[in-house]
């Protein structure tokens, strides 16, 4: 069984940072690109940031693009996103997911596993 689980959020003031967690079970993590989604209330699901197998590749949204990175560590099964200069624009439910898909991938129904989510509230 597959399980993806995200931890790390909170509530953080503006301009302030935090790092999202997502390890992995159940399935050979080298072998998946991993990526980070978010949700606010009342809208889609948002592509914020992807990273390829070996880590060697990443690509970032526009909209978080010199203020998020992605990182992993194939060894612990975990990938990470690290959020500064926060806002509350930035205030969502945020998701890992998981694909096999070799292209870069910004649509959640490319993406085969999902956590459950981890809450980010930006507010002073």
């Amino acid at each position: 069984q597959v399980q993806l689980v995200e931890s790390g959020g909170g509530l953080v003031q503006p301009g302030g940072s935090l790092r999202l967690s997502c390890t992995a079970s159940g399935l050979t993590f080298r072998n998946y690109h991993m990526a980070w989604f978010r949700q606010a209330p009342g809208k889609e699901r948002e592509f914020a940031a992807r990273i390829s197998r070996a880590g060697t590749s990443t690509y970032v949204a526009d909209s978080v693009k010199g203020r998020f990175t992605i990182s992993r560590d194939n060894a612990k099964n975990t990938v990470y996103l690290q959020m500064n200069s926060l806002n509350p624009e930035d205030t969502a439910v945020y998701y890992c997911a998981a694909t096999q898909t070799v292209m870069v991938q910004t649509t959640p129904a490319n993406y085969n596993y999902w956590g459950q989510g981890t809450q980010v509230t930006v507010s002073s």
